[in-house]
């Protein structure tokens, strides 16, 4: 079965991506044709890249980044939960990204982004980040704004508007990954 990994992209205290990528996760879970898993930026400590041979080399010198290349690599496909800082991603998601090369080729990738202007322009700089680790990623995408879709600006109530966008967005990772199954094998 295609598996698909929800990836929390904010450490920061108090952040909101936990949360989202839990709603992400509970629409997630309700389908049966993929396996979806979160996985937490917080999990996964990663000092400042710290790899003497760039990650196209394969040649990982430290126990941090071959145990992030083995949680990366056992993934078909991410959807990426990122804020917006300073109109991009927060630097320990872009970090968790170049640690790698290879575990994230031939894969497909979505984002669901929140912020003050829905974090449309951290998805934007993913896009590219992803095109030179060859994600492909999706056209489909979830923008939450800090206005709309927060009570008080703290508590996550996204609006309906939201779900059938999600289910778009899943339907294309899912789909895509599948298909980039065949290109990874040969």
């Amino acid at each position: 079965m295609t598996s698909i990994a929800i990836v929390v992209g904010s450490t920061r205290p108090g952040r909101y991506s936990r949360a989202v990528a839990d709603w992400v996760f509970e629409h997630a879970s309700r389908r049966g044709d993929a396996k979806f898993e979160v996985v937490d930026l917080a999990d996964h400590v990663l000092p400042h890249l710290d790899e003497p041979v760039p990650a196209s080399g394969g040649q990982y010198a430290h126990e941090h980044t071959r145990r992030w290349a083995a949680v990366v690599d056992r993934f078909d496909g991410f959807v990426f939960v990122t804020p917006e800082y300073n109109h991009s991603v927060p630097g320990v998601l872009e970090n968790s990204i170049d640690y790698l090369y290879a575990e994230w080729n031939n894969k497909a990738a979505g984002f669901v982004s929140y912020g003050v202007t829905g974090g449309v322009r951290a998805v934007e700089h993913l896009r590219l980040v992803a095109a030179e680790v060859q994600l492909a990623t999706v056209r489909s995408q979830v923008a939450l704004s800090l206005y709309t879709d927060y009570e008080n600006f703290q508590v996550l109530a996204p609006q309906a508007h939201h779900r059938p966008l999600l289910d778009d967005l899943f339907d294309q990772v899912v789909s895509w990954s599948a298909a980039l199954s065949t290109v990874r094998a040969a």
